[in-house]
Formats: C-alpha cells, structure tokens, sequence
C-alpha cells in the first residue's frame, strides 16, 4: 500500500507529496496562504473512496495529522491575535507530529509484547501436570536420624556441651627469647678487653653458643670502636678481625659493678650507661 506521506497533492503554486508540502511551508519556502486546503482535502477524500480498504487507520491518522498542521498553520496567519507566535515557532505542529509517531510506534511494540504473552500462555494451558506419584519402589525415604540413638547417648552429649571449656592458650614455646643485650655485652666487654689485651673476635666469641650472642658481641665492638676505647682491624680480606683496648683509663671490674668510678677513669660513668642499641 502507498503511504500517505507520497500521496500526490496539486495546487496552484506546488504539485507533489503531501508531506514535502508540509516541509516546505515549515521551511518557509511556500507561503501557506497560497496554498489551498480545501482541494487538496476533497482530492483525498476521492482517492479514498477510489481504494476503499486499502488504506490502514495508520495512513489515514497521519493525513489528518498533516492537514492538521496545515490548517493551524494557515489559520494562524489569516487571524493574528495580539499574542501571535514567532514564525518559528509554527514548527510545533511537526514536533507534535513526531512525538505522535513515536507514541505510536511505542504502543506498537507494547502490543506485539502482549500477543507474545498471550501465545506463551496458551501454550501452556495445553500442559497438564503429573498427578500420580512415584512407585512404591522409586519412592525415597529420608533417613531416621534418630536411630541407635538411646537416653544415654543424649545425656552424655549434653554433658559434653555444657562442660567448662578450658581458657584458650598461645604456645610460644616456638618462639626464642634473646636475654642478651648490647648495654650488657658493652659493660661486660669493658671489664674484659682491658685485660685481655689483643685478641680476635674469633677467641673472643669461641664460647658461645647462639647466632644472637654473636651478633650482639660485634654490635657492642661497633659501639665501643665508635666511642675510641677499641681498635678494629683486618689484615686481609676474610681474615680474623683483631680487636685491640686503646684507652688508657682501665676501669676495675668491681667498680662497673657498683657503678662507681676509680677517679683516674671515669668510663662507668661516661661509658658505662646502659646502651640502647
């Protein structure tokens, strides 16, 4: 079927598609008070009667859209009020005519989605469901949770939940706690080195047992070379490192203990604090 939007309309100062007359009259192009309506509608009313049934109510609704918007057009013209509208602003009527389309279109697909329903629900009209049950021997029983359950079996379970649960407890026997420290191995090198002279670090930490014990051991040497009391060296590369007592002050070993000085070296003193490091 032919659109109504093709159909051929003539007047006196345009002959063509009705809807390239609406777009030209918007578009200033033709002046809407040349153009006659009342031909062109009474031509369509012959056409119309000449194809009986063939034109849908969609066709028909947009010619009277298009008219309409023709009719307002023109009538807007002859009879300017004292709040006549701009000449733009007579394009409404095409902007009405799109959302009307669009509000078509929409029921359209709202009505397709409908019929889908209702061809979904007929079908399933036509399934009937299983009313007999299963067969004696495909029956499945659930287990009897209870069985071999006797009084005693509860009351020792309800002695087991309500016995008093023991305070949790972190094990750290894993764990190694170093009683070592550097302020103390710093004392105690103090008392020694005096005496001992020159050594190697090597004699100096033969008797001990624990990697940590080392490690403190060298921390307090670095302590003590930092504060110029010992001398740290190393004849070649890997070698045993030679430590040496510089300062002339000797403090007594009994005097560290009480931390007291001697008079002539005042190391408990100046030295002798406990060491943070």
């Amino acid at each position: 079927m032919v659109g109504v939007v093709a159909y051929v309309v003539s007047t006196p100062v345009f002959e063509g598609p009705l809807d390239l007359l609406l777009h030209l009259v918007s578009s200033h192009q033709v002046d809407v008070l040349d153009v006659p309506l009342a031909p062109v509608v009474d031509a369509f009313v012959a056409a119309l009667s000449e194809r009986s049934g063939e034109m849908s109510m969609d066709q028909l609704s947009e010619f009277l859209l298009v008219a309409a918007i023709l009719v307002e057009l023109k009538s807007q013209r002859l009879l300017p009020g004292p709040d006549a509208v701009e000449t733009d602003e007579e394009l409404v009527g095409w902007e009405e005519r799109d959302l009307l389309l669009s509000r078509l279109l929409e029921c359209r697909a709202y009505a397709g989605i409908a019929d889908t329903f209702v061809g979904m629900i007929e079908a399933a009209a036509r399934s009937v469901p299983r009313e007999a049950g299963l067969e004696e021997g495909f029956a499945l029983h659930a287990p009897d949770l209870l069985a071999g359950v006797t009084v005693d079996h509860l009351a020792q379970a309800y002695l087991r939940a309500t016995a008093e649960r023991p305070a949790p407890r972190v094990d750290l026997s894993h764990v190694t706690v170093e009683t070592v420290s550097v302020s103390e191995t710093v004392q105690a090198l103090v008392a020694v080195l005096p005496v001992r002279g020159a050594t190697s670090f090597r004699d100096l930490t033969q008797g001990l047992t624990t990697k940590m014990e080392i490690i403190v051991h060298f921390l307090a040497l670095l302590e003590l070379c930092k504060r110029g009391k010992v001398s740290l060296g190393q004849g070649e590369t890997f070698g045993d490192l030679r430590v040496a007592w510089i300062d002339d002050r000797r403090p007594l070993v009994g005097v560290l203990a009480s931390g007291q000085s001697d008079g002539s070296g005042d190391f408990g003193a100046e030295d002798g604090d406990e060491y943070d490091g």
